[in-house]
């Protein structure tokens, strides 16, 4: 018996890396996995890669800052499966750029995308839940909503962001029967890491390696099953040490 045996999951950005690799992790332990990506041929590939292994998997293309999108995903989801127990509320984006000449629109584009649409996400999901009686949702934020960063001003205070409405979407619905927590992952080797930036994130990494995705994936297990059953409200930072410093 899996730890998610019969269980419904959601995951945003689910069509590669950290998504990906929890997907995969989640259909292994019994899940029925919605896959939702901007990436339509990667999200509808992976889809047909778990179906041919025999996993119940539905992707969903949408853009998680449009709340007509966001609806439509958990719209799909139960009339494909019934229910959502679980939600990995994993998209984002990350851009490295000089503050003074961000432009005001990337600024709101990546705190749009980090913040609002992991809100977004996040507001649906405890719609459903709460008529459910109950449910896990597991945000990405990240080890810099913890330390800054030169060059990621809106990536660190939309990740912050994420930490702090974690804590409080948190407290609002612990008596509701829902858990929500944050991970907080450190460099990670996917896609989002250009190759030539490797080696040095790597090094100054304490453990002197970047992460992995399935690393992450069973982190994010962890925190939405049962293992984690009086844990709410909190971030779970898998950085290779990098925060200790």
């Amino acid at each position: 018996m899996g730890k998610l045996q019969n269980k419904v999951a959601v995951i945003t950005g689910g069509a590669s890396g950290i998504g990906a690799a929890t997907a995969r992790l989640f259909a292994e332990e019994g899940a029925k996995v919605v896959l939702v990506d901007l990436n339509e041929e990667k999200g509808k590939a992976f889809e047909a890669e778990l179906k041919a292994l025999h996993y119940e998997a539905l992707f969903v293309k949408a853009n998680i800052t449009s709340e007509e999108e966001v609806a439509n995903i958990f719209k799909q989801g139960i009339e494909a499966f019934g229910k959502v127990d679980v939600v990995f509320n994993n998209a984002g984006i990350g851009r490295v750029h000089s503050s003074h000449d961000l432009a005001y629109s990337e600024w709101r584009n990546t705190v749009n995308v980090d913040l609002d649409g992991v809100f977004l996400v996040a507001r649906e999901a405890i719609r459903e839940m709460l008529k459910a009686g109950g449910g896990t949702i597991v945000n990405t934020a990240s080890m810099y909503g913890w330390v800054g960063s030169p060059g990621s001003a809106a990536y660190n205070a939309a990740k912050g962001g994420v930490i702090n409405l974690t804590r409080s979407l948190a407290l609002e619905y612990a008596e509701h029967n829902i858990r929500i927590n944050a991970l907080c992952p450190g460099f990670i080797d996917t896609p989002i890491i250009p190759e030539e930036s490797k080696q040095a994130l790597a090094a100054v990494t304490p453990m002197k390696r970047l992460g992995q995705a399935e690393e992450m994936a069973k982190a994010v297990l962890f925190m939405a099953s049962d293992d984690s059953s009086f844990m709410t409200g909190n971030t779970l930072t898998v950085d290779g040490g990098y925060t200790a410093k």
